[in-house]
Parts: structure tokens; C-alpha cells; sequence
């Protein structure tokens, strides 16, 4: 695969994009497929990857654990690893990922209405 060069047009693009627009800025952060089903689940309590892989099951391990590290990278989760045996490992929301919250139910309260026709659609 090639590398993009950082000093590329569309690399300029991009960051103005992200610098001048909050909802590219917001998209990525969580934007993709499964970002927003991990935030949605973490929302109601902190949890171990087993519990998001239950929770989650059409989701692939290396994608769970390909996002979760971004989110973490991202500030919006936090990952703690207890020092046992067997490790244990949770998963909880920041406080950055907890102000998206109102944005993930209001995903969620959309598709509900959205499904039983409110919308007209």
C-alpha cells in the first residue's frame, strides 16, 4: 500500500475539513460501523471485552480490538488492566465519551422512530 505524503492536498483537505467542521471533527472520532455500537454498550456500565463481544456478536475479535485501541487513543474510553492472574481488563467511558452519549441516544431514538414510519420514510 502507498503512503499518503502529510504535506498532500488532500492530507491539507482533511485537516482543514477537521480543524473548520465539528461534525467531520466528531465523525472522526466515531465514525465506522462499530464505534458507536462499543460507545452504546459501554454506556450503561463499565465492561470486560468478553461482555462487548457477547454484546456485540457479529463483530470480528480483531475489529473489537482494533477500536477499542482507537477509542482509548481517542480519549473517549478508558482501558484498566488489573495486575492478576488471569488478567482483568475493563472497559468504561471518559468523560469525553460520556458527553457523547446524548448523541448515540439520539442516534438510537431516531432509528426507532424512523422504523415505525414517524418520519414519513
Amino acid at each position: 500500500m502507498t503512503a499518503i505524503k502529510e504535506t498532500s492536498t488532500i492530507q491539507e483537505n482533511k485537516q482543514y475539513a477537521l480543524d473548520t467542521c465539528p461534525v467531520t471533527y466528531v465523525m472522526e472520532k466515531i465514525g465506522g460501523y462499530w464505534k458507536p455500537i462499543i460507545l452504546y454498550h459501554l454506556s450503561t456500565s463499565d465492561k470486560r471485552y468478553s461482555e462487548l463481544k457477547r454484546a456485540i456478536p457479529a463483530i470480528t475479535e480483531k475489529m473489537l480490538i482494533q477500536h477499542l485501541k482507537q477509542l482509548e487513543t481517542d480519549g473517549l474510553v478508558i482501558r484498566e488492566a488489573k495486575p492478576v492472574v488471569p488478567p482483568f481488563v475493563t472497559y468504561s467511558l471518559s468523560n469525553a465519551g460520556n458527553g457523547l452519549i446524548p448523541v448515540i441516544h439520539a442516534m438510537a431514538e431516531w432509528a426507532f422512530k424512523e422504523k415505525d414510519g414517524v418520519y414519513g420514510g
